[in-house]
């Protein structure tokens, strides 16, 4: 079993998310940052397929210098190794990450031979594209799956589930494939401190690749409008008493 996992630097976004004053990335003066969600449950399942059927899991990820970061903690919790496409500068439209991690794919494939599976979030924690997976799938012609909360190998097949109203709908993909998977899909592990002394001798391959022009235009991010709440004020002192008496009644509590 050959697994790739491909992750993103994004920011962590405990709070109130801002955006630049020009629409183009969320403000990260005083964030930190960390693999996506659905990524490291990505991360995870090639983790404990390997460990299941035997064989490699490689985790890839298109970013700056600092993204190394992000691959040690993948392989802290069990990948093998990992391969970096090193970017610096504004972030890459979907279109060029997906040629570079096709391209990069094609060189592992070469040396080491095909991945059976390669999995990627359903989308990104910040620009939230849901392209890059099956951008990927179409280059390699390869079957893909979207937005799975169940990945289960077996036979020469992947069984992939994934949630719709009233229940789940079921694909069979033959394998090699390509899966984009959900936050749920499991539950990842902590990486432990004898994990992460391990994953710093693990071997990280960097490739510089070359940022072709770009064919895509990214209008502005847009942060979604909370739900808000609402107040009405009863009254003011004693006089407020029979309204909030009459609330009380109303809800059942009197």
């Amino acid at each position: 079993m050959r697994a790739l996992v491909c992750v993103k630097r994004v920011p962590m976004t405990g709070g109130r998310i801002v955006l630049t004053d020009d629409a183009q990335a969320i403000e990260t003066r005083h964030l930190g940052f960390a693999s996506s969600p659905h990524e490291e449950c990505g991360v995870e399942e090639a983790v404990r397929l390997v460990e299941a059927a035997g064989g490699e899991s490689v985790v890839l990820t298109l970013g700056p210098a600092e993204a190394v970061e992000q691959l040690r903690d993948a392989m802290a919790i069990g990948a093998d190794r990992a391969i970096h496409l090193q970017a610096e500068g504004e972030e890459w439209d979907a279109q060029a990450t997906a040629a570079a991690i096709v391209d990069a794919i094609r060189a592992d494939e070469a040396e080491h031979g095909p991945f059976d599976l390669v999995l990627f979030g359903n989308e990104s924690a910040d620009a939230g594209g849901y392209q890059v997976g099956l951008r990927v799938a179409a280059a390699l012609g390869r079957p893909a799956a979207t937005g799975l909360k169940a990945v289960a190998v077996g036979d020469g097949r992947v069984r992939c589930e994934q949630e719709v109203p009233g229940g789940r709908d079921v694909y069979v993909l033959p394998l090699p494939a390509v899966v984009t998977v959900k936050e749920g899909l499991n539950l990842p592990r902590y990486p432990s401190v004898p994990g992460r002394l391990r994953a710093q001798r693990k071997p990280v391959a960097t490739v510089t690749p070359t940022r072709p022009a770009s064919r895509l235009q990214k209008l502005r991010l847009v942060v979604p409008e909370g739900q808000g709440t609402e107040a009405t004020v009863l009254g003011h002192g004693a006089d407020a008493a029979p309204a909030v008496v009459r609330v009380l009644d109303e809800l059942g509590v009197l």
